[in-house]
């Protein structure tokens, strides 16, 4: 079901201009991917990625039992490392939606609306 991402999204747009790279890895069988799974939802839908055109996506699946790990650079060269395993997807989402907010002032506003 597509509700978990609906529901994420309409707490707060997630403004991508100040992401150039969403890398995901995971492994689709290990018992702690869910979470990755979710934010992978939250953060690829149509509307979050419209608002950066030039944010890459890419999804790397293992198949090594290795952790789910995100890793998003930033425009300005910084690098937020997450490791799904500890984390849900909310925590995940609102780490990076509030360093979002934080790089780009136009996106507080957005937020505030």
């Amino acid at each position: 079901g597509d509700t978990g991402a609906k529901m994420a999204a309409s707490k707060g747009t997630l403004v991508l201009k100040a992401v150039k790279k969403v890398f995901v890895q995971f492994c689709p069988f290990e018992a702690n991917v869910r979470s990755t799974r979710e934010f992978l939802a939250m953060v690829g839908t149509e509307k979050a990625r419209s608002t950066n055109a030039n944010c890459e996506f890419i999804t790397d699946v293992k198949h090594d039992r290795s952790d789910p790990v995100i890793d998003i650079t930033f425009a300005d060269g910084e690098r937020l490392v997450m490791k799904g395993a500890n984390l849900t997807s909310k925590e995940m989402f609102s780490t990076l939606q509030a360093l979002c907010i934080a790089k780009d002032p136009q996106a507080k506003e957005a937020a505030k609306k």
